[in-house]
Formats: C-alpha cells, sequence, structure tokens
C-alpha cells in the first residue's frame, strides 16, 4: 500500500497503446489520460477494446496466449510494464471486478481478508479494521455484519458483487476497474452499485465499462467511446452525450449504430 500522498495517487496514463491477439488487434494506439479520483466510462460496441484496454492497465492480457502489447501505461507516473514492477503488486494497486459476482469458496470474512493479506495485513485487530472498512465502502457492512463467517456464496447476487468489490478495495487501491459490473443484477442492485460509485469518486480512479448508455450518463464524470480498437473521444460525460465532437461519436450515442 502507497503512502503517497492520495491527492497525487491514481494518475493513470495510456500513451500509444496497442494490443495484438495474434493476427487481430484488439487496440490500437490509443493515447488516453484517465482524470483521477473521478469515473470515466468507457463505451462502444461490442469488440471496440474496452475490456482488453482494462486488462492492459493491470496486465491481465499478459495471461492471454499470444498477447503483444506495445506502448505504455503509466501509473503515477510509473510505466506499469517495466521489468522492474511486479504484476501481483500492480494488481494491489489496480483492483478489478468482473461482469459475474464471484464469491471464493469461504467465508464473507475471508473474501475480503484475501487481498489484505496479499498486501501484508496479518495483525487480527488490523486485518478486521481493514475488512470492516471495506465492507462499509462498498455499502455492506449493515447487511452480512451478523454473517461474517457464513459463506460468501449464500448472499445474493447484487450483495455477491458488492463483495467483489469489497475485496478489491481492501488493499487500498488507487485505481478501480470494473467490467460490466451490474450485467447480471437487478434494477434494485444496479442502483447499489451505481450509488456506490458515486461515493468512492473521491477516494479512488475509476474505469468503467459498460454497454449501458443511461448507466455511463448517471454514474460517470467522463465518457470514452472506442470504436474498432481506437479511441474516438473523450470528454465531460454531459458535453460527449449533449455535444459530441465526432460523428461517430453522435452516431452511436444517438443510437443510430452499434
Amino acid at each position: 500500500m502507497s503512502a503517497a500522498d492520495p491527492s497525487e495517487t491514481g494518475r493513470l496514463r495510456l500513451h500509444a497503446l496497442t494490443v495484438r491477439y495474434g493476427g487481430r488487434t484488439a487496440l490500437d494506439d490509443v493515447h488516453l489520460d484517465v482524470p483521477p479520483r473521478r469515473v470515466t466510462a468507457l463505451v462502444g460496441p461490442s469488440g471496440s477494446g474496452k475490456s482488453t484496454l482494462l486488462r492492459a492497465v493491470n496486465r491481465l492480457v499478459d495471461l492471454t496466449d499470444g498477447a503483444r502489447v506495445d506502448g505504455r501505461v503509466e501509473l503515477d507516473g510509473e510505466d506499469v510494464r517495466a521489468p522492474s514492477v511486479d504484476a501481483a503488486a500492480l494488481r494491489q494497486r489496480v483492483g478489478m471486478v468482473f461482469q459475474r459476482p464471484t464469491a471464493f469458496r469461504t467465508s464473507v470474512y475471508e473474501n475480503v481478508a484475501y487481498g489484505a493479506r496479499l498486501a501484508g495485513v496479518a495483525a487480527r485487530a488490523e486485518l478486521d479494521a481493514v475488512v470492516e472498512g471495506a465492507l462499509r465502502r462498498a455499502a455492506l457492512w449493515d447487511e452480512v455484519r451478523d454473517r461474517l463467517r457464513g459463506d460468501a456464496r449464500a448472499l445474493s447476487e447484487g450483495q455477491r458483487q458488492r463483495l467483489c468489490i469489497a475485496r478489491a478495495l481492501a488493499p487500498q487501491p488507487e485505481v478501480l476497474l470494473l467490467d460490466e459490473p451490474t450485467s447480471a443484477l437487478d434494477p434494485a442492485a444496479t442502483h447499489r452499485i451505481e450509488e456506490l460509485l458515486y461515493e468512492l469518486r473521491p477516494e479512488v480512479t475509476v474505469l468503467l465499462v459498460t454497454h449501458n448508455l443511461q448507466q455511463a450518463a448517471r454514474t460517470s464524470d467522463y465518457t470514452a467511446f472506442l470504436d474498432a480498437g481506437r479511441l474516438v473521444e473523450l470528454d465531460a460525460t454531459d458535453r460527449l452525450f449533449t455535444s459530441p465532437r465526432d460523428p461517430r461519436t453522435e452516431a452511436y450515442v444517438t443510437g443510430r449504430f452499434g
């Protein structure tokens, strides 16, 4: 965990980022400055490279056979692909939540404690505080405080997704990546996650992949539109949806393609 001033952390910049899988280019020369401690939504048609971009940030893309990454991904000015950067340590600084909420086959407590232990938290009192703090930040503590030793898989789907967010928050990441985190949830659970994103704004830089343009409009400060692996436009969300600069963006946000 970083001891740096929080106001100076979570600065994410992509320089000429290109990702290829064999002969297919998933991202092509993407330059993107992600505003720190804000929610930035990534929107675009299926196959536009949104999920690949997330996986390039925390180097999960490295685990894909045949993947080749060129360009730079900088976190707080440091190239995350530099030989000196440990990928496991990077993923503590850059948490990720996937589309399907997957709880480990253990208790609610141990699900959240897992990330904290990886970050070096060992003392029981400190671990208890980290688990409670992460569950509170994920707006789940009041619902599970009496079920901490129970099987996490018994939680509702919406609760499990917030548990996954708590697990990602436990190591105190600077960046949180969310890949369609509400696509499998009902409207009530979706609303809870969206409220949570609003509350996390001052603490962590959030990159949110969503196919739901209404969700992007509701939850994000900035929106980036990708098409065919290229970044077409990045702007404040209200401007991008009401006055897009690029005709491709206008066609997408008005529903004429995608």
